[in-house]
This record gives structure tokens, sequence and C-alpha cells, in this order.
């Protein structure tokens, strides 16, 4: 895996040799940044379920102001800050080690309003609707922000328009999808 575009274009990745942990492919990646790539420059950007990092990595290095990282997995922490670290972004980075919805709420105390969010919660469990449920309620969130959400391909997101948001784009790839959505 590795950084696609950008200043840090190149740079290899570590990622977590974990199963429960998928990273999106370098492929999925850029088409999914080719399709944000005007929305990107000086926004802060929400990294949910981050994994290796990876997506929130991508959004700095293609000039994305700030970039959080949530997860609760120790291991995914420990790369994601390793890979921040070799990348030489780790300035422009906070890593958050906890449950996604509880950080919402801790993370909403600081009242940052994120450009772009982007949330990969392991697929078929329905976890971004605690989670989407928590952004709603949340100042983390404005109407110009861009909610991204990556689910397996039988996944429909039922019950995110019921949340406040609208569903603005679905992009459909051989196994997965990203759903695009923002507040209503």
């Amino acid at each position: 895996m590795r950084v696609i575009a950008g200043e840090k274009r190149h740079l290899l990745l570590k990622t977590l040799e974990d199963l429960s942990i998928r990273p999106t492919t370098d492929k999925i990646k850029e088409t999914l940044f080719n399709m944000i790539q005007f929305d990107i420059a000086g926004k802060s950007f929400l990294d949910l379920f981050a994994g290796s990092g990876a997506i929130g990595i991508e959004a700095l290095s293609r000039g994305a102001s700030n970039a959080t990282f949530i997860d609760n997995n120790d291991r995914a922490i420990k790369v994601i800050k390793e890979n921040l670290e070799h990348t030489g972004l780790t300035d422009r980075a906070k890593v958050i080690k906890g449950d996604a919805s509880l950080s919402l709420e801790n993370l909403s105390r600081e009242n940052e309003v994120f450009g772009i969010v982007f949330m990969d919660p392991p697929y078929d469990k329905g976890l971004y609707r605690p989670v989407s449920e928590r952004l709603a309620k949340t100042n983390l969130i404005d109407k110009d922000t861009r909610i991204i959400l990556e689910v397996s391909l039988k996944d429909d997101a039922e019950g995110i328009e019921d949340l406040g948001f609208v569903i603005t784009k679905i992009k459909k790839y051989k196994s997965n999808k990203h759903i695009f959505f923002k507040k209503a």
C-alpha cells in the first residue's frame, strides 16, 4: 500500500496483518480521491475506523489542512502513528484510540468542523448507523461537510436518511461501495 498522489506520493505505508482489518486497495483509493480531489485542499479530514490511516494520510498528502484518525484497535493506532511519522505528517494529525461514537462526542468539545468525514467500519455489522447518528448530533459537521461511507456491496446504509442526511452519490466497485451523503 502506498500514498497515491500529492506531496508524499509513492511513499509506502505499513498495513496491519490482521484479517479483521481490510485496507482500501490502491485502485479504489485512487478512484475515491479522483472524485473528491477538488474538495480536499485546506479542509479538516476525519478518518473513522482508520485502520492503517492510509485514507487520512492520502488526504493530508493531497492538501488537507489536518486529519484526525480514530480507531479502537491498539495495533491500528501503532501503525497509524508509524505511517504518520514515516510520511512526515505527524504535525498535521491527531490520533485517537477509542470507540468511534464516544470519540465523536469527546471530539465535539473542541469545536472543529470537518470538511470531509470518511467512515470505513467493519462490513455488515451495522456500525455505521450509531456512529452516523452520533455524528448527526454533534457540531463536527455542517451542511457543507462531505461524508463518505465505505460498505460491502450488499449493505444499502438503510436508515441513513432518517438521521437527517441525504445521499448524494453511490459508487460501486467489485467488492464494496462508497456512499456519499451530507446533512439534508
